[in-house]
């Protein structure tokens, strides 16, 4: 039911996409843009050096040699590539004060533009809740300057959170690619697929346990008004229907993922500029599904049908 009403709210929010497109298109442009500077600043003096371009022409020559059929640049390919390598090594070496300066800077940047980003999901979300508490299409500019504050402060806690999470995701991940096989019998391709089979179910399993437990923290503060720190501890403490809402999340991520990916293949990429907007609105749309439910509080799934409540009808009219 709750994945169901979800699917419903999406489809009646679809407008949101093409917003959500224009604004990250707009913010990507800008912050791509200054990342590249940064390390156009930062890297410029390793990228265009001799050693670089030594090490280039040798993967050039390689390739040459052994399409061309030449064995005995290949038996003198080893030394010198080793010895350019080294040459490359020594100069990051040298300069590893403006590489790690451009790292920390690209990494700002990065936490930059998800807070920006955020301020735009978070405009969208509140536009979500109009629709579905009193079924009212609230113009996005207006939810994006009036909520601009809340948002601000809700995405200054949530990215960093949600960004040492990630991290530790990924070497979660890591772990299950590369060190869970040698607990194995060493059965080849099988093995490998088992490998990637475990960091992928280990992906999308902590990546809907994170839904679960942030699922209320944004539709308090929207829907019932609440202060960032009571919106967080309403989330984070919420016991109710835990298990059913992971679960949720987890369809919801494996299908999202299966989406994206079949649309990337057969579209050629070009269906990802509507699909993945869409996959995050549809995750708004089941946290708000989530948080209405577990308070017992009614909403919109369409303009003939409220749910949510205890109380709540099935539907208004045919």
């Amino acid at each position: 039911m709750r994945f169901r009403n979800a699917f419903y709210i999406t489809a009646d929010n679809f407008s949101s996409v093409f917003k959500q497109l224009l604004y990250r298109l707009i913010t990507g442009v800008i912050f791509f843009s200054l990342a590249y500077v940064i390390l156009r600043l930062g890297l410029d003096v390793i990228v265009r050096s001799a050693e670089v371009d030594t090490l280039k022409s040798l993967v050039g020559e390689f390739f040459r040699a052994l399409f061309g059929g030449d064995p005995a640049r290949l038996q003198s390919f080893q030394v010198d590539f080793q010895a350019a390598l080294k040459a490359v090594v020594l100069l990051i070496g040298e300069h590893i004060g403006s590489i790690v300066g451009s790292v920390i800077g690209v990494c700002i940047i990065y936490l930059i533009s998800r807070i920006a980003n955020g301020l735009c999901v978070f405009a969208i979300a509140s536009t979500l809740n109009d629709r579905m508490g009193v079924f009212a299409r609230t113009r996005f500019s207006s939810a994006y300057f009036r909520n601009a504050v809340r948002a601000m402060l809700y995405e200054i806690v949530y990215v960093p959170i949600a960004f040492v999470y990630d991290v530790l995701s990924v070497l979660a991940c890591w772990f299950f690619f590369f060190y869970a096989p040698s607990f194995l019998p060493s059965w080849g391709i099988i093995t490998v697929l088992i490998a990637i089979c475990l960091t992928v179910t280990a992906l999308v399993s902590l990546q809907a346990l994170k839904m679960t437990f942030i699922s209320a923290w944004m539709p308090a503060m929207i829907a019932d008004g609440k202060r960032l720190g009571e919106a967080m501890r309403v989330s984070f403490g919420a016991r109710k229907n835990f298990g059913r809402r992971f679960a949720g999340f987890l369809v919801a991520i494996y299908l999202i993922v299966v989406v994206n990916v079949c649309v990337a293949l057969f579209t050629v990429g070009s269906g990802l500029l509507l699909t993945v907007p869409l996959s995050f609105i549809f995750l708004l749309a089941m946290q708000f599904v989530n948080y209405y439910e577990d308070n017992g509080k009614k909403y919109f799934v369409s303009y003939r049908k409220i749910a949510g409540g205890d109380d709540a009808p099935e539907g208004l009219g045919e």
